[in-house]
């Protein structure tokens, strides 16, 4: 029994960080492009932009899951993500990026806004282009300012990947809970609490060595 709750926890496991990398992979960037949309001085595409923001930051996670993965099919009528554990992972994928995106996005508003504009007005009275001065002025000083509020919401995600499971995607916590149904026994359940533990303590180790090692940048 021991074997069998283990490995289909460990199988749980590396599906939750699988999308646990995936959202990170896809969010990162599109919440920077998501960030310069709402910072845009163009209202047309900056209100928009901060309706879908305060939107999605303003609705459950798990609410957005079943929207996306069972909507289309339910309102055209066309099951847009297909069949199985591959169309239910497409599907929370889309989710989970869209949602983290929008977070980030506001971190990155937030740090890009904190630097000072007087050291933009440096930077071009040296001489320096628009991006010159973005990527060797502003950039690092954003990083600085984006990692302690970053490094919350990637704690949040390995949590949270334990959404899926409501469109039936077959991660950590699906997994340890199916024994409940399957042979009666709730023990399985202690132990993803164990996965999760041991994953974010990681993560917590990690950033904080980056933070540590942008100490030397003060701003």
């Amino acid at each position: 029994m021991f074997e069998t709750v283990f490995q289909s926890l460990n199988q749980g496991f590396l599906k939750s960080i699988e999308i646990f990398i995936f959202t990170l992979l896809g969010a990162i960037p599109l919440g920077f492009i998501i960030s310069f949309g709402s910072m845009s001085r163009c209202k047309l595409l900056q209100m928009p932009v901060k309706v879908i923001v305060w939107v999605v930051r303003g609705t459950p996670l798990m609410l957005q899951l079943l929207l996306i993965y069972y909507g289309p099919g339910l309102v055209f009528g066309n099951n847009i993500w297909g069949s199985g554990q591959s169309g239910r992972f497409s599907a929370a994928m889309v989710a989970f990026i869209f949602n983290y995106a929008c977070y980030f996005s506001e971190i990155f508003r937030g740090g890009i806004e904190g630097v000072p504009k007087g050291q933009k007005e440096a930077g071009q009275v040296l001489g320096m282009t628009d991006s010159q001065i973005f990527f060797k002025v502003t950039l690092m000083q954003v990083v600085k300012r984006i990692v302690p509020p970053i490094g919350n919401e990637v704690i949040t995600l390995i949590k949270d990947t334990s959404l899926v499971r409501v469109i039936a995607c077959y991660e950590l916590m699906w997994n340890g809970q199916s024994f409940i149904k399957s042979s009666g026994i709730i023990w399985p359940l202690f132990f993803t609490g164990v996965y999760y533990l041991a994953f974010s303590g990681l993560m917590t180790l990690l950033l904080g060595k980056i933070e540590k090692k942008l100490d030397y940048f003060k701003v």
